[in-house]
C-alpha cells in the first residue's frame, strides 16, 4: 500500500513544500520516519497512532515506512502531522488516495483533534504559490490561511471531520476571510489624555511623519511613557499588505490571537530593560523573530534605555540601518524584516534629576558619566530625534483646556506620508527615513541659504557622516509636514535642534547663532 500527500514546512519565515510518502507492508508491525526528521516529528508515530483509533479507524499491525521529502532538508515541529495521518488514511483507504492540489497542515492530539500551528500565512502563501487550490488546517487557523487569494482554505477540527469531508460524507464549508471595519483600525489611547508637552508633540509629529526613530529624555513622572504609546494613535493605517507582512511574523512567532487573524494595528512593543539579545532580534536554534521583528510596520518602545545591556543595545545597529536581521544557525538562516520606529525613553541621570530647575541631583559627575555612558554614539547616531520632556506645570494640569487630539495629529501626518507616497511612487522607499544615499541629495536639495547653514552647522557640532544625512531626512519632512517641496534654512534648523541633545548631554551643546 502506497500514498503520497503534499504538506508546507516552515523554517523561521522561510516555507517550503513537502511530501509526506508512505509505504505498508506485510511485516513486524512498526513505524519509521525518514527524511530529517527532528525529535518532534519522529513523536507524530504515537500522536498519530492514538488519533486514529481514537477515530473508530483500524490501521493494522503493519511495518510502515513514512518519507518526507524532500530528504535532505531538515523538518522541525508537529505541523507534519494531518499530512502524515492523511497519508495513512490513503494507504488503508478510509480516505481516496489521489489528493492533488490539496495539501494538509496541523499538529493531532490522541484524541483525534487538529491542534493548531504557527506560521500559518507563510504556510499558505507558499502552498498557493506552488499549485496547492485546496488548503485543509487546524479550525483555529483556518480564518488566517483564508487571507491568501486564489486558496480554498478548509478548517478541520477533527479527524473524523477529514475523514468523512474527503469521502464526501459531510462537507465542510471554506473557511473566509476577516472582514475589515473600521473598528478593526481603531487604536488607543488618545493624545487628547496628554496635558502640555507641546514641544514633544510636535517632535512626535515630526517622527511620525517620516517614520523616524526617537529619544525622549526627562525626569521620572513627566510622562513619557504615556506619550510613547499613543504615538500608534497619528500612525497612518496600514495597508493590506503590511499587515499581512506583520501578520506572518506574528503567526510565526506564535503571538497571533486566535480573534484576530490579521494585525490590523501598527504593532507597538514595549520591551523590558531585562530583555536578552535574543528576546530583542530574535535567534535559537530554530530561528524565532524577535521584538524587533515583532515592531515591523510599528513602533518598537524601550524604556529606561540605558538600563538595558550595553551589548544588547549595540546588536540594534545593524537591523536599524538595514531594515533586516539575519539570523544564522547551523540548520539554516533566516531574515526577518525589522522596518521599524524606534522610540527610546531615559532618565538623564540614575536618580532622574541632572539639569532639573525643580529638584536636586545627588548624583556625582562620574555617575552621571557612567550612566550616560552607557548609550554609544553609533546608537545615538541612528536616532533621528531627540527630545526633552519637561515636567508638567500646575496650571497645565489643573486646566480644563482640552489637548489636540490624536486624530488632528494624524490628519497632519497623513498629508506629508502622501507626498512622501508621490515622491518615491514606482520605489521601495515607503517615507523619509528610508531615503537611500544615491538618491539624498537629489530628494534633500538645499539652497544657497540653507547649504551655508547646513556647513555652520557640520562644522560646529561635529556631525558624523551618518547624522549629516539623518538631518536631511529630518529637514525633508518638516518641509513635508508645511506642504513644501524646497528645504528651507527653518526646516534645517528645526532638524538640528532635534540633533542638540546628545552634546548637551554627551559632549557640550554648540550655539549656531
Amino acid at each position: 500500500m502506497f500514498a503520497k500527500i503534499s504538506s508546507i514546512g516552515l523554517f523561521g519565515l522561510n516555507a517550503f513544500p513537502v511530501t509526506a510518502e508512505i509505504s505498508a507492508s506485510q511485516g513486524v508491525s512498526s513505524v519509521d520516519i525518514v527524511g530529517l526528521a527532528d525529535q518532534s516529528v519522529q513523536e507524530s508515530r504515537m500522536r498519530i497512532k492514538s488519533a486514529v483509533e481514537n477515530s473508530g479507524m483500524k490501521c493494522g499491525a503493519v511495518k510502515c515506512v513514512i518519507n518526507l521529502s524532500p530528504a535532505g532538508v531538515k523538518k522541525t515541529g508537529s505541523g507534519y502531522d494531518l499530512a502524515i495521518l492523511t497519508a495513512l488514511l490513503a494507504a488503508y483507504g478510509y480516505v481516496p488516495s489521489e489528493l492533488d492540489g490539496k495539501a494538509f497542515i496541523g499538529e493531532v492530539s490522541l484524541g483525534g483533534d487538529i491542534c493548531p500551528v504557527n506560521g500559518a500565512l507563510a504556510m499558505a502563501v507558499e502552498a498557493a504559490e506552488n499549485g496547492i487550490t485546496e488548503l485543509y488546517v487546524p479550525h483555529a487557523n483556518a480564518a488566517e490561511a483564508a487571507l491568501v487569494k486564489g486558496l480554498r482554505v478548509f478548517g478541520v477540527k477533527t479527524v473524523r471531520e477529514l475523514a468523512d469531508h474527503l469521502m464526501g460524507r459531510g462537507m465542510i464549508k471554506p473557511a473566509a476571510p476577516p472582514e475589515l471595519t473600521e473598528e478593526s483600525y481603531k487604536s488607543v489611547p488618545d493624545f487628547a489624555d496628554v496635558k502640555g508637552q507641546e514641544s514633544v508633540k510636535s517632535a512626535i509629529e515630526v517622527a511620525a511623519a517620516g517614520f523616524h526613530n526617537m529619544l525622549m529624555i526627562g525626569p521620572p513622572g513627566t510622562g513619557k511613557s504615556m506619550i510613547a504609546k499613543r504615538i500608534p494613535s497619528v500612525l497612518p493605517k496600514m495597508s493590506f499588505e503590511e499587515s499581512i507582512e506583520t501578520t506572518k511574523i506574528h503567526s510565526v512567532a506564535g503571538v497571533l490571537p486566535p480573534e484576530s487573524p490579521l494585525v490590523t494595528l501598527r504593532p507597538f512593543r514595549d520591551v523590558s530593560h531585562t530583555a536578552s539579545a535574543v528576546g530583542l532580534i530574535g535567534g535559537g536554534s530554530i530561528p524565532k523573530p524577535g521584538e524587533i521583528s515583532l515592531a515591523h510596520n510599528g513602533v518598537l518602545f524601550l524604556d529606561e534605555f540605558p538600563e538595558f545591556d550595553r551589548r544588547v543595545l549595540e546588536t540594534l545597529r545593524q537591523p536599524l540601518e538595514n531594515g533586516g536581521i539575519t539570523i544564522s544557525r547551523a540548520a539554516g538562516s533566516v531574515t526577518y524584516p525589522c522596518s521599524i520606529m524606534l522610540v527610546a525613553a531615559m532618565n538623564p541621570c540614575p536618580c532622574g534629576n541632572y539639569g532639573s530647575p525643580l529638584k536636586k541631583c545627588f548624583c556625582t559627575r562620574q555617575q552621571v558619566a557612567k550612566y550616560l555612558g552607557k548609550i554609544s554614539q553609533p546608537i545615538l547616531d541612528r536616532i533621528d530625534i531627540q527630545t526633552e520632556v519637561s515636567p508638567v506645570k500646575y496650571e497645565e494640569l489643573a486646566g480644563n483646556t482640552k489637548s489636540e487630539c490624536s486624530a488632528a495629529m494624524a490628519e497632519r501626518i497623513a498629508a506629508a506620508r502622501e507626498r512622501q507616497a508621490k515622491r518615491f511612487s514606482g520605489s521601495a522607499i515607503k517615507w523619509n527615513s528610508q531615503i537611500t544615499p544615491d538618491i539624498l541629495h537629489e530628494v534633500c536639495a538645499l539652497g544657497d541659504e540653507a547649504n551655508a547653514y547646513m556647513k555652520l552647522a557640520f562644522e560646529r557640532t561635529g556631525l558624523s557622516a551618518r547624522a549629516y544625512d539623518r538631518v536631511l531626512k529630518v529637514a525633508r519632512t518638516c518641509a513635508d509636514l508645511e506642504g513644501s517641496e524646497t528645504i528651507e534654512k527653518r526646516h534645517l534648523a528645526r532638524a538640528i535642534s532635534y540633533r542638540s541633545l546628545d552634546r548637551k548631554y554627551w559632549g557640550g551643546a554648540l550655539s549656531l547663532s
